[in-house]
């Protein structure tokens, strides 16, 4: 046996060895098994304790004991007042639940007179669920206020303490499976025994519901009752419940509610649901007639929707529901009354004419059942695939004002549980007088087509064909088409796309209205969305238009918004008569914008700036077919798409100008203030001023002339630049004196009587030089050569820098 299919068996009979004593007539000695704890409560407010006897003597209401453990009753009728509860956790891993119970010997009973409660708490990996088997026993599901027979019950209780249901023994329910968490429990009453059985415990499917309850039905009629979890209160808020039933082969399964109250719903809605191997889901409203004749194994699922707790005295969801299985070799009668619809025809058609089947209409037995009125039908030995159920309404006027003056709603028909098999086929034939027009819309949405890259996801197809049977088209919902327009005899048909059955979610297919005459043989109105391509095709695509029919799309382009029309898939004929025309026409204007026939060239992509009429129109072909497929989307103007770039362009550029701004000013900044206090003077008098000093040192009155305003750094740098330069030598001016040069260059003047000429004196400060001149690439500069004088070594220069100059009227 492998590890996925490993079971532990849950053997009801104790879940703990316990040796009882009597000492002194009310000592007990408890010996739990391994893993199991028990608990000892009182069940009064006031009454009389249990006490540990060793190693010391307390006493308490609840006792939990795991281990060997010496108790007395205070008082002399214990079982009147305490209940016992014996409880065991069981794990379950991905593929195998963990433990087994352990059965005690059916001879010893030495809690018989407590009340016995044996809970098993089980626990699920994530996504999976617990399965119980009951298919030894069998269980019946009861109400909560009612008492098995042999009054031992089971409670069934999923996460979050949500009661599954309440149990007896014998009766049809196989299985259970709960998701995640949850618990069993069995009730045992004081004086009984426990009866022999066992459940055995296995790790179940990834569920998608609360609970999955599973019940097979034997041979013959049986019928069982069932009721949704927390009955007689609400079932769980935007929760789902599952009922798996398992019939004998011929037999058919009918679900009746007995009782049942709805919520009031925020989102969504309560629906069941019925699943069958080979035919479609089948949705249904809780208030709408449930199967009466399903033939195989059956899936029921209940959907609850998120309720309005805010109303006082809301009644929340319940449901008492009884399934029956019956043998389907016995004739099945079924009476369909068509008289309150008015133009409906049912047919009913046998498909396969070696199955058993038998149908009859008023005792008449026949392969083909046509119902406009009321009649009595019987079905023998009848499933869903031998048997196919199709509706035909037909809505017509001769003239319009005798037409319905509102539209007419095209509902699927509400059709008896009774027949073999669900409705697999609607069809509505809409006669419109000989100038008017017929008009659809949708009640849910706007519709699409289905077309290539376009597939209908959905598992409806509506099918709108002209009176004679040309195809106008296939369409399904979430699409970009409003409204069509058709001027002549037509059809609409609703099939389904994955089974037989058509889904009563779309009970209301469509909007008919009768409508005055229109130019065009067809018109679309459509509805366009950003950046959503929209495929239209030419009625009757891929085969082609019909000869002399015209098309009309009118297409809404929002404002601020421009269309890119595309034609794929474009085939054109060749025309005995007349030409065919791909024309584009914005609303408002005169002149069109494009216009081709099929001897032009055409234009595989055009742009649209406003709403427009696309309009197409056929020849007499004599070859060929005329049929198109536009691609239209809507997207912004690109001028307007690239206004928003060029804005944040900008801002980026003047948010870095002014933070560059900000930043050199903070630069300048420092620089004067580093030029106000960081300036060092080299003076040949001998008197250095240091960085950083505020003051100059006066020498003479008051006068301050000899500070340099400015420092040509050419007339610095000059002698390096030329061979056998001589060392230019700057020193102080009095102010009253005549300057030589001119008087805006301020550079600093050259003294005619300078004894320095061996001598390099220099004044540094730092601030920003204008760039040097171009350097000769014979004669790089080095950084110590502006201290130095041309062509002279280190050892030629004069160790003293010249005479310290003494201050004007010092001593």
């Amino acid at each position: 046996m492998s590890l996925s299919t490993f079971r532990v068996s849950l053997h009801i009979f104790l879940l703990t060895f316990i040796v009882f004593t009597v000492s002194d007539g009310q000592n007990l000695t408890i010996t739990p098994d391994t893993g199991t704890t028990v608990n000892i409560f009182s069940t009064q407010a006031k009454g009389c304790k249990v006490c540990r006897v060793r190693p010391s003597r307390r006493c308490f209401t609840f006792l939990p004991l795991k281990n060997t453990t010496v108790v007395e009753f205070e008082c002399p009728k214990p079982h009147d007042v305490f209940k016992v509860e014996i409880v065991r956790n069981i794990e379950c891993t991905i593929k195998s639940c963990s433990g087994h119970i352990i059965q005690a010997d059916s001879a010893s009973q030495p809690l018989l007179d407590f009340n016995r409660k044996f809970i098993w708490n089980l626990k699920a990996s994530a996504l999976k669920a617990f399965k119980i088997d009951f298919t030894k026993a069998g269980l019946r599901q009861i109400n909560p206020s009612e008492i098995c027979p042999e009054r031992h019950t089971y409670t069934l209780q999923a996460a979050g303490n949500v009661a599954v249901g309440k149990y007896c023994r014998s009766g049809i329910i196989a299985s259970v499976q709960i998701l995640k968490s949850g618990s069993f429990s069995l009730d045992v009453p004081a004086g009984q025994k426990l009866q022999n059985g066992q459940f055995d415990v296995s790790v179940g499917e990834e569920i998608k519901s609360l609970a999955k309850i599973t019940l097979t039905f034997p041979d013959g009629t049986s019928s069982t009752e069932l009721l949704s979890p927390n009955y007689p209160s609400s079932f769980p808020d935007d929760d789902v419940m599952e009922w798996y039933f398992q019939v004998p082969e011929k037999h058919k399964m009918s679900v009746q509610f007995l009782n049942l109250t709805q919520p009031h719903c925020l989102k969504k809605e309560t629906a069941v649901e019925y699943r069958s191997k080979g035919r479609a889901v089948s949705v249904l409203r809780l208030m709408d007639p449930q199967p009466d004749q399903n033939l195989g194994n059956v899936s029921m699922t209940l959907r609850n929707c998120e309720m309005d707790k805010r109303r006082s005295g809301s009644p929340g969801l319940s449901i008492n529901l009884r399934v029956t299985a019956s043998s389907a070799s016995l004739p099945v009668s079924c009476k369909v009354d068509m008289s309150e619809s008015e133009g409906l025809t049912l047919h009913i058609e046998k498909l396969r004419p070696v199955s058993e089947c038998k149908m009859k209409i008023n005792s008449v037995t026949t392969e083909k059942i046509t119902v406009s009125s009321n009649s009595d039908l019987s079905f023998q030995d009848c499933s869903p695939e031998d048997v196919q159920v199709t509706a035909l309404r037909v809505i017509a006027c001769s003239q319009l004002k005798d037409c319905p003056k509102t539209s007419v709603p095209l509902l699927l028909p509400v059709l008896p549980s009774c027949l073999p098999a669900p409705l697999s086929i609607a069809t509505w034939t809409l006669r419109p007088p000989q100038h008017g027009t017929v008009e659809l819309a949708s009640p849910t949405g706007p519709l699409r087509q289905s077309l290539p890259g376009q597939p209908c996801n959905d598992s409806i197809n509506i099918k709108l064909r002209e009176g004679n049977g040309t195809t106008i088209g296939d369409f399904c919902s979430q699409g970009s088409i409003e409204k069509v327009q058709i001027h002549t005899n037509m059809s609409v048909t609703l099939s389904s796309t994955e089974g037989k059955a058509v889904r009563i979610s779309y009970k209301h297919v469509l909007n008919a209205t009768f409508k005055g005459e229109i130019s065009e043989t067809y018109i679309f109105t459509v509805s366009l969305k950003k950046d959503n391509p929209v495929l239209l095709a030419t009625p009757g695509w891929p085969t082609g238009m019909k000869g002399y029919s015209t098309v009309s799309w009118i297409v809404s382009v929002p404002p601020n918004m421009e269309a890119h029309l595309k034609f794929a898939n474009l085939s054109q004929p060749k025309c005995s008569n007349h030409h065919t025309d791909i024309s584009v026409q914005r609303v408002g204007r005169s002149t069109l914008d494009y216009s081709r026939r099929e001897d032009d060239k055409a234009d595989s992509e055009l742009t649209v700036f406003d709403s427009f009429y696309l309009n197409m129109s056929n020849c007499k072909i004599e070859r060929g077919h005329f049929s198109v497929i536009s691609n239209i989307t809507l997207q912004l103007p690109k001028n307007k798409t690239m206004l928003p770039i060029i804005l944040s362009v900008v801002a980026a550029l003047l948010v870095i100008f002014v933070i560059v701004v900000i930043v050199v000013c903070v630069v300048i900044k420092k620089k004067k203030e580093k030029l106000n206090h960081q300036t060092s003077i080299y003076n040949p008098n001998g008197i250095n001023i240091q960085p950083g000093h505020s003051r100059f040192p006066k020498t003479r009155a008051d006068n301050e002339s000899h500070v340099y305003a400015t420092i040509d750094e050419t007339l610095i740098y000059t002698h390096l630049l030329k061979e056998g330069a001589e060392v230019s030598v700057y020193r102080e001016s009095d102010s009253n004196s005549p300057a030589t040069g001119h008087a805006n260059s301020q550079k600093p003047l050259i003294s005619k009587d300078a004894c320095f000429n061996d001598m390099e004196v220099g004044v540094y400060q730092p601030f920003e030089a204008p760039p040097l001149p171009e350097r000769p690439q014979s004669r790089p500069l080095v950084d110590n050569e502006i201290y130095q004088t041309a062509k002279k070594s280190e050892e030629e220069l004069p160790l003293s820098l010249g005479p310290r100059l003494e201050p004007e009227g010092g001593n």
